[in-house]
């Protein structure tokens, strides 16, 4: 069993970042830089990785294929990837929830349009909106037993009238589903058993 490079708190979450490493052949780093520095740098360098695809793709089409709840979302993917947030289920079905309740907010409260040039005058509407859409998405999540915080900046995007288009919505899915393949690409070649749907939980746990 190999000595770990991280401390006892930090060895779970950071394991993966050893094994990557390990896997590579590039191991020799955490004896020449602080173990957070290349903890670090592995977030970053998968990080503008996965975003800046999304992000050419939004370009070359003119689609919103990167949006700010995208963030959290990688950050969980490439910081803590085993954790139960991070899975595939709970990233593509959180953000789908976020969206639904979203828009179906956004409706109910007449379609209106967020007034981005004077924030600091919500209209009630807004502010019902905004309410509902993060109240239903958080009941949701709960009642189909999903766990994905970023989700609950998605739905305050869509109900808050800044991204609601139809079309715009299936593609900001898409890209939630295209972060998620290409997070578990990186992290399947980082040597993880990272799920294709859902973490198995563990025998104690069931």
């Amino acid at each position: 069993m190999h000595r770990s490079w991280f401390g006892e708190e930090e060895h779970e979450a950071a394991q993966h970042v050893e094994e990557f490493l390990r896997h590579i052949g590039l191991h020799w780093l955490l004896r020449h830089l602080p173990p957070r520095i290349v903890w670090g740098g592995y977030v970053f360098i998968n990080s503008f990785l996965t975003i800046g695809l999304l992000s050419l793709l939004a370009g070359i089409t003119g689609s919103p294929f990167v949006f700010p709840s995208l963030g959290p979302t990688a950050y969980l993917f490439f910081f803590a990837p085993m954790g139960k947030s991070s899975s595939p289920r709970h990233a593509i079905l959180g953000h789908a929830i976020g969206l639904v309740c979203g828009y179906g907010a956004y409706v109910a409260m007449g379609s209106h349009g967020f007034a981005v040039s004077s924030l600091g005058e919500v209209s009630w509407r807004e502010i019902m909106a905004a309410a509902l859409s993060l109240a239903a998405t958080g009941a949701i999540m709960v009642l189909l037993r999903v766990s994905h915080p970023p989700a609950g900046a998605t739905t305050l995007i869509v109900s808050l009238g800044i991204l609601t288009k139809p079309e715009y919505l299936v593609i900001i899915e898409i890209a939630v589903i295209l972060l998620t393949a290409q997070a578990w690409a990186i992290n399947r070649i980082a040597g993880l058993d990272y799920p294709l749907w859902e973490k198995k939980p563990s025998p104690s746990t069931v």
